[in-house]
C-alpha cells in the first residue's frame, strides 16, 4: 500500500511540475527578447538549461544512491519553485539565464532519480511503474502547452511564472509528505552507496553495450522531433502553425501511451522485444513521412513517436536490471547523460545536412542509422 501511495505521489508531482514547464516554454523566448531588444540571446535559453542537466546527471544520480533519492527529489522541486520566482522578478537577460541554469539542475532528480526510486519500490513491475511515470511527465507537458493558450489570452504579464513556481513547491510538498524511501537495509545506509568507479565498472559489465548508442540515438531523435521536424513541417510541407501544434500534441500523447504499454511488455517478456519493436517503428515512420502529405504525415510521425516511447522505457528497464540497487540512481543519470549528448548535438547537425542534401535524403539516412542500431543490438545480445 505504501508503495502504491508513493508511486501515485511521484506521478502527481511530475505531472503538476510539467504542467508548469509547459506554461513557460513559450514565454521565456519572448521575455529574453523584451529584455535584450534582440534575438541574439534566445539560443542561450537552451544552452543554459543543457549544461547542468547533462553534466550533472551522473554526480546527482550517484549522490542520490548514497544519501537517498527522496531528499534530492524534494530539493529539485523546491529549486524549481524558487526558479519560478526568479523568472518573475528577472530584470535582465542574465537573471533569466541564471534561472535556466537552476531549472536544468532542478529537473535532474525529476527525470532521473524518480525512475530509479520506482525501480527499487517496484522490483517486479519496474517497467510499468517507470512507463507510467514517464507518461505523467509527457501528459503534463501536453496539458501545460494547451493551458498556456488560455493563460496567455487572460494574462499579459509574467503571472505564468508564478504558476510555474507554485507547481514546483506543490511537487515538493507531495514528495515530502507522501513518498517513502525504500527500506534498503544497513548495506545501503546513507553515505554507503557505490562510487564512480563502481558505476563505470557496472556499466562495462552490461552484456549489450549497443544500448548506450541506442540511448544517444533516442536523445537525438527526441531533439529532432522538437526542433527540426516542426521547421520541416512549416517550411517544406506547408503546415500551418496550428497544425504544428497538433503535431506536438500527438508527439507527447504517443510517447505517453507507448511508455505505459511498453513498460508492461518489458515486465512480462523482458525489454528486448519492446526495444526492437520501438526501433522498427521509429525507422518506419521517419523514413516514410517525407513522402506523404496532409494527415498521413502526422500518422507516420505518430508511429515514429510511439516507437521512441517504447524504446525509452525498455532501455531504462534493461539498464536498471543490469546494476545492483546501490547504483539505480547512477544508471538513470548515465541514461540521461547519453540522452543529452544526442539531444543537443543531433538537431543542428541534421538541420545543416538537411539544407545541404535535402530532407528526403537526410531522414532516409536517419532511418538507416536506426536500422544499423537494431543490427548492433542484435549482435550484442548474442555476445556472452
Amino acid at each position: 500500500m505504501k508503495e502504491n501511495r508513493s508511486s501515485l505521489a511521484l506521478y502527481a508531482a511530475a505531472f503538476i511540475q510539467m504542467v508548469g514547464v509547459g506554461l513557460i516554454v513559450a514565454l521565456l523566448p519572448s521575455k529574453v527578447i523584451a529584455l535584450s531588444g534582440s534575438m541574439a540571446n534566445v539560443g542561450l535559453i537552451a544552452s543554459a538549461f543543457a549544461v547542468p542537466f547533462v553534466l550533472l546527471q551522473l554526480p546527482v544520480g550517484n549522490l542520490g544512491d548514497r544519501f537517498g533519492h527522496k531528499r534530492f527529489l524534494v530539493a529539485g522541486y523546491v529549486i524549481a519553485g524558487l526558479t519560478g520566482f526568479l523568472y518573475f522578478k528577472a530584470g535582465s537577460v542574465n537573471s533569466l539565464l541564471l534561472g535556466r541554469v537552476l531549472q536544468g539542475f532542478a529537473e535532474i532528480p525529476v527525470w532521473a532519480l524518480a525512475p530509479a526510486l520506482l525501480s527499487i519500490l517496484f522490483a517486479e513491475s519496474k517497467g510499468e511503474a517507470i512507463g507510467r511515470y514517464n507518461a505523467s511527465i509527457h501528459l503534463g507537458l501536453t496539458a501545460g502547452s494547451l493551458l498556456s493558450v488560455y493563460v496567455y489570452s487572460v494574462w499579459s504579464g509574467n503571472e505564468a511564472f508564478l504558476l510555474y513556481a507554485l507547481s514546483g513547491l506543490m511537487g515538493a510538498v507531495i514528495i515530502a509528505t507522501l513518498v517513502r524511501g525504500p527500506d534498503l537495509g544497513e548495506s545501503l545506509a546513507p553515505g554507503r552507496g557505490a562510487g564512480f568507479r563502481e558505476v563505470f565498472h557496472a556499466m562495462s559489465k552490461i552484456s549489450r553495450p549497443a544500448i548506450h548508442g541506442g540511448v544517444i540515438i533516442y536523445g537525438a531523435f527526441y531533439g529532432i522531433f522538437l526542433t527540426v521536424i516542426p521547421a520541416v513541417l512549416l517550411s517544406v510541407k506547408g503546415f500551418s502553425q496550428s497544425e504544428v501544434g497538433a503535431f506536438f500534441a500527438l508527439f507527447y500523447i504517443a510517447i505517453s501511451i507507448s511508455q505505459v504499454a511498453a513498460g508492461k511488455v518489458a515486465d512480462k517478456a523482458g525489454p528486448n522485444p519492446a526495444i526492437f519493436a520501438g526501433l522498427l517503428l521509429v525507422a518506419a515512420g521517419v523514413s516514410a513521412f517525407m513522402f506523404f502529405g496532409g494527415i498521413a504525415v502526422l500518422v507516420m510521425l505518430f508511429v515514429a513517436s510511439f516507437g521512441l516511447g517504447m524504446f525509452c522505457v525498455s532501455a531504462m528497464v534493461l539498464l536498471n536490471e543490469a546494476v545492483p540497487v546501490s547504483l539505480k540512481g547512477s544508471v538513470s543519470g548515465v541514461f540521461y547523460l547519453l540522452w543529452g549528448i544526442g539531444f543537443f548535438l543531433a538537431p543542428p547537425l541534421i538541420s545543416r545536412l538537411g539544407d545541404a542534401w535535402g530532407y528526403n535524403t537526410i531522414f532516409l539516412i536517419c532511418a538507416a542509422v536506426v536500422m544499423a542500431e537494431m543490427g548492433a543490438f542484435s549482435i550484442s545480445r548474442k555476445t556472452p
